[in-house]
């Protein structure tokens, strides 16, 4: 026992009756606080290293980068993508100014974006295409999926959840990601006058205010409702990017009430001969989006607002051959990794945008329409005994394949 009083910590040099747990080592002991003080510091040093790794990981590119490589992946839309590109270039400036400690009397408040466009335009691919450029986590959620708290439904805040899932829990990284949250205009109320009563969709949009803004969201890791007894991971959201899209159907409608009521007196601020009626969208602002039915809150959160332009044939022509990751261009690489050469009659495109229009889904709907005319040569070519080495697709095995194709095929989104 009288050996025992001498054991002491080889840090700090408590005895071992002054301290709850004394481990013993080869050539020492090491009591519980000094443990701990060594967690702290590594813990210290670990957050300094990772913020480093972070700030070499993200590839900040100039403005006129980013929309080049853009260019890239996207056809046309010229003007969202050079709203979206200085939106992205500031708020990630604004994120390195701060972490290089240069933070002063000027605070930056964050830009979330909005944009509008109808369906298949590509307001989901400018906000993933974004991400992948500048290696942040990037998530999509649906925001007819979430509701306030207290009703059936996700939280707002289950979407941090899945960034950090993207992120591979990496909180450091997900606090630096960009969330796209698509079908904003789904959550509007149904008029721009507020009543005594909230109604429900009223409600899922006050309840990502603070979200928006910048709060410490307490997330369970799994996702779902939060439970009393469930462990929660804190999340920042003041350095996440959000990216909120929608069709907004029918909005044109309330911009030409706008504009015409503007058009009239000396006060007009663009002239009624001036409007150019085949693409309203360009003249969009706040006003119009809270006469859709969006609270006056929420857009205030989204500063900066852009459009997306109805795709005509020739857009829809380039989307299909052009880009990096053209449809046709996939369809060419899967054929050539079973050896085959892959070849299309120039009718066949002509086809392809001809049905695409027809059931107006913009460029999403060109994938459906292209998986309902290659499905059976898809099937037959990998099991090939012979070895097919070239396969021309022709306009009458295209309009053959589509003849008989299910409806719901061609519509796939």
């Amino acid at each position: 026992m009288a050996k025992e009083t001498l054991l002491r910590c080889t840090m700090c040099g408590r005895e071992k009756k002054e301290v709850k747990i004394l481990i013993a080592g080869l050539n020492g002991h090491i009591c519980e606080t000094c443990i701990t003080q060594a967690h702290n510091l590594i813990k210290e040093e670990n957050a300094g290293t990772q913020k480093q790794q972070l700030q070499q990981a993200l590839t900040l590119l100039k403005p006129a980068a980013i929309k080049e490589k853009l260019d890239e992946y996207v056809i046309g839309q010229d003007d969202a993508k050079k709203v979206l590109s200085v939106a992205v270039y500031n708020h990630f400036k604004r994120i390195n100014h701060v972490a290089k400690g240069n933070a002063e009397d000027i605070d930056i408040d964050k830009s979330n974006v909005i944009l509008v466009g109808e369906t298949g335009t590509g307001k989901t691919l400018l906000a993933r295409t974004i991400a992948k450029l500048l290696n942040v986590p990037f998530c999509i959620a649906d925001a007819t999926i979430f509701t306030e708290a207290g009703y059936v439904g996700e939280d707002v805040e289950s979407v941090i959840t899945r960034l950090l899932q993207a992120s591979d829990y990496d909180v450091a990284a997900a606090e630096r990601g960009i969330v796209f949250i698509d079908e904003i205009d789904k959550i509007s109320r149904k008029g721009d006058n507020p009543s005594i009563t909230r109604d429900l969709k009223e409600g899922t949009q006050h309840a990502f205010l603070k979200l928006l803004e910048g709060t410490v969201a307490n997330v369970p890791p799994q996702g779902g409702r939060k439970h009393p007894d469930a462990k929660m991971i804190q999340v920042n959201t003041k350095n996440i990017l959000f990216i909120c899209g929608g069709a907004f159907d029918g909005i044109d409608k309330k911009i030409a009430n706008r504009l015409n009521t503007q058009a009239v007196g000396y006060s007009a601020s663009v002239k009624e001969a001036e409007i150019d009626k085949d693409n309203l969208l360009q003249y969009i602002n706040p006003q119009d989006l809270k006469s859709y039915g969006l609270i006056p809150e929420l857009i205030g959160r989204l500063p900066v607002l852009t459009y997306l332009k109805p795709l005509d044939r020739q857009a829809l022509r380039n989307i299909l051959t052009d880009p990096k990751n053209a449809l046709i261009k996939q369809y060419i690489h899967l054929f050539k990794m079973d050896g085959c050469k892959l070849q299309f009659d120039e009718e066949v495109y002509n086809l392809i945008i001809d049905k695409a229009v027809e059931f107006k889904l913009g460029a999403r709907g060109l994938r459906g329409i292209c998986e309902a005319i290659m499905l059976d040569i898809m099937f037959d070519i990998p099991s090939d005994e012979k070895g097919t080495k070239q396969f021309t697709v022709t306009l009458d095995y295209a309009m053959e394949k589509l003849k008989h194709a299910k409806l719901n095929q061609l519509l796939v989104a």
